[in-house]
């Protein structure tokens, strides 16, 4: 061979290796969407050298910008974090220098504001508490901070947790971003209302008798309610503690699964977390497979059903989805009735809430009210809006009650907290044993999100929602809240995964097999993607 044509040859391979190693690149590439991005996307995404955790928050903080006060008037967040910025600017050099510290390094998540933060003030929504500046941290906030997360914004609530609709004295009514006319539920409504706009990827709600999974259920995301025990308490406002747990929100299972193993451990302040050594992880993650639900024996829970035609379509709907994915569905299952009865178990612990509320308010600093009959009657005086702060007659009125309950010692509240609880239980384990279930399905919530009442401050006496959340409050046991579709009028809908004490494993197993099947989660299209949340690398 000649030279010229040595030459011409070594060019030509050359030129075809530049096309493939092109090629290569392309087929490399990836595209970054805020929208969908979960936090593996995150992480792939800084790792890569496209993202920082200050890009990443300020993008966030844009959509707070235009859709909690502006456009659909969300008004989910009370307080944006004034350091979130200076905060996420330092884990990027850490990262640069150190590496990840978690998988959680620069995520940012929506407290609810109920969640002690040192920095931030903790209110329960309430405008007696708007300056309240805890001591410290509650440990599940401790816990994310540590792992690297950031409290992007404390968000709204029912007032002290009672309501259900999403109203407080401190923001007045969060909005559902799937219909700014309807309620997100609550309590945890603004962290439901939250994520579903992509305010954060990851939030934390607390759950008495379904504050999680009813702002799950509207707004369309993930929500778990764990095994009472499982997360600490210490440092969330209480509302009824022998029922009140903790617990991720996000927008995926997975995501959701990853923030539960470091909101978990025994806490020598919260007694009832000594019930999960032994039985927590640090890492839920590793039971998620897509398979699942293979051979998977589900009972299904018709006790509600023909509350709403609309959510039983979609419910009925996921159930024949659950088949194709391997599940051995046994249907038309009913409670006993000492089960469905559990709110006469629950009515006479709620006795608790004013000790409860003793103990919390008495660890706050000077210059705040220290009993519910305090806050009642400072409460009411709020006749007329004062600034930002707006009148909630009704909850005040529902705590000047609270503080004429019957003591604790009383045998109506000591019968129900040690027999009657065990008796729902019973029958919960009861029914299981006897169809040999893996978990029991039902639909989060009968019926779609009511309608804003604009006399909401007003209502004392609002009649409840028909929903069986509360089953797993008086049980202790866990929950998983997972999207299953919308109704014809485009409002989520989502099913619930329920079992014994400690059985997240497989209840996350299960979830995460039927998000992956179906990917039902929708975004609301009153708050569309804004420029520079979608980029390739």
């Amino acid at each position: 061979m000649t030279r010229r044509k040595m030459k011409k040859t070594l060019l030509s391979l050359l030129a075809g290796a530049t096309l493939v190693a092109a090629g290569h690149g392309n087929a490399q590439a990836a595209t970054f969407e805020l929208e969908t991005a979960g936090v593996q996307d995150i992480q792939a995404a800084v790792d890569a050298g496209a993202l920082t955790y200050e890009k990443l928050v300020r993008l966030y903080m844009a959509r707070i910008a235009a859709y909690d006060k502006k456009g659909p008037g969300l008004n989910a967040v009370i307080t944006l974090n004034p350091k979130a910025l200076e905060t996420a600017r330092a884990l990027d050099v850490e990262r640069k220098a150190k590496g990840l510290r978690s998988p959680l390094m620069g995520i940012p998540v929506l407290a609810k504001d109920n969640y002690d933060t040192a920095d931030m003030p903790t209110s329960g929504g309430d405008f007696l508490l708007a300056e309240s500046v805890p001591y410290a941290d509650a440990p599940t906030i401790r816990q994310l901070r540590d792992a690297g997360a950031i409290v992007l914004a404390k968000v709204n609530m029912d007032e002290f947790a009672h309501g259900g609709v999403g109203f407080s004295s401190r923001l007045g009514q969060t909005r559902n971003p799937h219909d700014p006319r309807r309620i997100p539920n609550g309590s945890s409504g603004g962290s439901g209302a939250g994520l579903a706009a992509w305010y954060a990827p990851l939030g934390l709600g607390s759950d008495t008798g379904g504050s999680i999974r009813g702002p799950s259920f509207a707004n369309g995301i993930v929500g778990i309610k764990p095994t009472n025990g499982l997360v600490s308490r210490t440092g969330i406002m209480p509302c009824v503690l022998s029922f009140d747990t903790g617990g991720p929100m996000a927008r995926t299972v997975y995501d959701a699964a990853l923030e539960l193993g470091f909101l978990t451990g025994v806490d020598p302040r919260d007694p009832l977390t000594s019930t999960s050594a032994g039985l927590y992880y640090r890492d839920y993650t590793q039971f998620l497979k897509k398979d699942a639900l293979k051979s998977v024996r589900l009972g299904v829970i018709r006790d509600l059903s023909g509350t709403d035609p609309e959510v039983d379509r979609v419910f009925d709907a996921s159930l024949a989805e659950l088949k194709k994915q391997g599940a051995v569905v046994i249907d038309g299952l009913h409670y006993p009735e000492i089960v469905l009865a559990r709110t006469a178990v629950a009515d006479p612990i709620r006795d608790e809430v004013k000790d409860n509320y003793i103990a919390y308010l008495g660890g706050l600093r000077p210059g705040f009210p220290r009993t519910v009959t305090e806050i009642a009657e400072l409460g009411l005086k709020l006749t007329q809006p004062k600034g930002e702060f707006r009148p909630h007659s009704s909850v005040f009125k529902r705590f000047k009650a609270l503080g004429e309950t019957p003591p604790t010692t009383s045998i109506s509240y000591t019968y129900a907290k040690q027999y009657g609880m065990k008796a729902v239980q019973g029958g919960v384990l009861g029914l299981i044993e006897q169809h040999q279930l893996d978990a029991i399905v039902y639909p989060t919530r009968p019926k779609r999100p009511e309608l804003i009442d604009p006399k909401t401050p007003e209502i004392v006496d609002r009649p409840k929602a028909p929903s069986l959340t509360n089953i797993a409050n008086v049980t202790q046991f866990p929950d998983v809240i997972v999207p299953a579709g919308v109704t014809s009028d485009h409002m989520p809908v989502t099913i619930s995964f329920f079992g014994p004490a400690y059985s997240e494993p497989r209840l996350l197993a299960y979830a995460y097999s039927y998000e992956q099947a179906t990917h039902h989660r929708v975004s609301p299209s009153t708050t569309p993607a804004l420029p520079g949340e979608k980029f390739e690398y």
